[in-house]
């Protein structure tokens, strides 16, 4: 059965940084000026919002005069630093008196760390409670790692996990995901498939970071933790609320699976594995059939871990098919690895086949 308007309680809406600079030269805020006022609308409806929003890199070259996008990542930061305080101040504006924003910068470290995850998680809620909207971006004037256009693709799916978001739309200048024509808008996916991926990667331009494939990524996270998201052209009128009303028909409805519990989720999704653990078949087929992985099945491990670190577990052929929460560290595993005895390495409630 296909999500219905009425189950949208909470909707995470990303916006993608191509609505400010349609033509990568000139600035727009009629677009997201537009989407505002939408939002505004779903607020008023008693829906919960959540903004994940690009455009401080885009805004601060804009305020500095710069004509091209920076390569050093100082420069890189120090540009959205000061193009994120006009970000903010943008949908101030057009949000009005009535209806409060909240700014919320996350990095990796806030997902990856289950204190830090759930710390988020909870003012994230609280601000549903104080009638305010979210607008989340990455952290990117203290982020160590190279800022990739489309990051926030990723960001908005992890965001939407965080708080069990009931719908993700991602808002772009593309009208959805295009069949092998490359003029047919795909109504709906069931399955994020090996056709799916071959139609993306296809698409890919050498002019574009990211660009589908990494939408089409985060789409498979949310539709993995139960979420069902939408890919729409944010510059057509009442996008968002006609998305909403009729998700299939203003895009690609990507339709949400099973749900994994909240825990199961955060180890499948929002953290980075600390190292590797490489398992021989018989391993591997026990843990798909729900057992926990003991030390006979392992057949070596890489990285530096401690015991409670998330972990990939990788079959003989390379492929990562789990992740979940270890208890031993690298070192001790070294010492374990292989052994007759049956060692617990990583408890079945502590892992997720991916």
């Amino acid at each position: 059965m296909k999500p219905s308007e009425k189950n949208y309680k909470r909707i995470v809406i990303k916006i993608g940084s191509s609505l400010f600079y349609p033509d990568y030269k000139n600035l727009d805020l009629r677009l997201i000026k537009d989407i505002v006022y939408q939002v505004r609308s779903l607020v008023k409806s008693q829906k919960e919002i959540v903004l994940v929003s690009s455009g401080a890199i885009a805004l601060g070259m804009h305020l500095l005069g710069m004509d091209e996008r920076p390569r050093q990542l100082n420069y890189l930061q120090s540009v959205s630093a000061i193009g994120q305080n006009e970000l903010m101040n943008t949908y101030r504006r057009f949000f009005g008196e009535r209806v409060r924003s909240a700014q919320v910068l996350l990095t990796w470290e806030d997902f990856s760390d289950r204190r830090r995850y759930l710390n988020a998680q909870n003012t994230l809620l609280t601000l549903f409670k104080l009638g305010s909207i979210p607008i989340i971006n990455e952290n990117d004037t203290i982020s160590t790692d190279e800022i990739k256009f489309g990051d926030n693709d990723r960001l908005s799916a992890l965001v939407s996990n965080l708080i069990s978001a009931d719908l993700l739309i991602i808002l772009s200048d593309v009208d959805g995901l295009l069949d092998k024509d490359k003029k047919t808008v795909i109504g709906t996916v069931d399955e994020i498939d090996s056709r799916i991926k071959e139609l993306i990667y296809s698409a890919r331009k050498k002019t574009c970071v990211g660009g589908m494939v990494t939408k089409i990524e985060a789409a498979k996270i949310a539709v993995d933790s139960g979420i069902p998201c939408v890919i729409a052209n944010g510059r057509k009128k009442d996008i968002v609320l006609s998305v909403i009303k009729e998700p299939q028909k203003y895009g690609t409805l990507f339709l949400p699976k099973k749900t994994l519990r909240a825990k199961k989720r955060w180890i499948a999704f929002s953290t980075k594995p600390k190292g590797k653990i490489i398992v021989d078949e018989g391993a591997k087929a026990a843990l798909i059939n729900k057992k926990s992985l003991l030390s006979v099945g392992v057949v070596s491990c890489e990285g530096n871990f401690e015991g409670g670190d998330i972990v990939s577990v990788i079959d003989r052929q390379a492929c990562e098919f789990a992740r979940g929460k270890i208890c031993l560290s690298n070192k001790e595993l070294e010492e374990v690895k292989g052994k007759r005895y049956a060692k617990e390495i990583i408890h079945r409630d502590n892992i997720v086949i991916l």
